[in-house]
């Protein structure tokens, strides 16, 4: 397999096919301690909190990460890499989570 290049692709910063399927539209959830909740301009931004008090990332109507900057497939970056979260942070090019939400969003 050739190197996935995650500065082309951003495929994992969108909810999940099976997410929407479900109708589940919290993606990745911040934890105590996460470097974005000492941000207050950031989290008033990219941040949502659910009916049941968790916070999540903020994504828009499509499922994409507001954070996300540019075209999925083509050229994107993360507003807030530094500050990502954890489940951010875990995600690894090549494994098999990239490699359904690269074929959900049809990039190869």
């Amino acid at each position: 397999m050739s190197a996935l290049d995650c500065l082309r692709c951003g495929a994992c910063c969108t909810n999940p096919a099976e997410n929407t399927r479900e109708g589940f539209v919290d993606y990745v959830e911040l934890r105590a301690g996460e470097p974005l909740l000492r941000r207050a301009d950031l989290l008033k931004k990219y941040v949502v909190t659910n009916g049941d008090g968790d916070r999540h990332l903020r994504l828009d109507a499509s499922g994409r990460c507001l954070a996300l900057l540019g075209a999925l497939g083509k050229s994107v970056r993360c507003a807030i890499y530094a500050q990502r979260p954890r489940g951010c942070r875990r995600v690894q090019a090549g494994d098999a989570e990239c490699l359904q939400v690269r074929a959900d969003r049809g990039i190869t």
